[in-house]
């Protein structure tokens, strides 16, 4: 208990060290992306959208939009192409996909506004990627597992090749290996990989 007590606090300290050395780090990329954005279509860069933490609390999870404006609206139409099995839902050449959002999410770099959340402590560096409250809805008891812990900004899932093409049941009992086995050496594992997985530009 009380190793588990240390690292969470030793977690927690790192989570905001390096996120505020991240933000000052990006921040002209970051103001880049955003007029970039900007000047696309005029709407706003930042996405924001409701998202579940720990327990299933609900918070708000900062993004640069990468699909068109009315992407949601559009949605419904989309959802006989869903190639995820389970609630989530991704599909193949997504059409609302603007062409810089298709630059931004083979980087990663849309999640760098989540830096914020983590400083703010919805969410941190490592762990489980945060669901929509409606996938939540059609949780398992066993998938809830997921819930136990803060949400992070990369986890093994997202490291791992052609990740989209993983069923969602074995991307949770990898996400529920993590929660039981996590430790500093785990997390910084997965930090060096992300970084790695980003110059390959493994994302959607």
């Amino acid at each position: 208990m009380h190793n588990r007590k240390y690292f969470w606090k030793v977690k927690r300290t790192v989570d905001i060290i390096l996120s505020l050395v991240a933000l000052i780090v990006f921040a002209p990329i970051m103001l880049l992306i955003g007029l970039v954005i900007f000047c696309f279509d005029g709407h706003n860069p930042i996405f924001k959208q409701t998202r579940a933490g720990r327990f299933g609390k609900e918070f708000e999870m900062y993004k640069f939009r990468t699909m068109v404006s009315d992407a949601e609206a559009r949605k419904g139409e989309l959802m006989k192409l869903n190639k995820m099995d389970g609630p989530v839902f991704k599909v193949d050449n997504d059409p609302r996909i603007t062409k810089v959002g298709k630059f931004l999410r083979m980087t990663s770099l849309d999640e760098l506004p989540q830096l914020i959340n983590v400083i703010k402590g919805d969410m941190t560096i490592i762990g489980p990627r945060p669901p929509l409250p409606s996938e939540v809805a059609t949780y398992t008891e066993h998938q809830k597992i997921r819930l136990l812990v803060t949400p992070g900004l990369t986890c093994i899932w997202q490291v791992q090749p052609h990740r989209n093409d993983i069923p969602f049941g074995r991307w949770v009992e990898m996400d529920i290996d993590y929660i039981l086995h996590r430790n500093l050496a785990m997390d910084i594992s997965i930090v060096f990989k992300t970084i790695l997985a980003m110059i390959r530009k493994d994302g959607e």
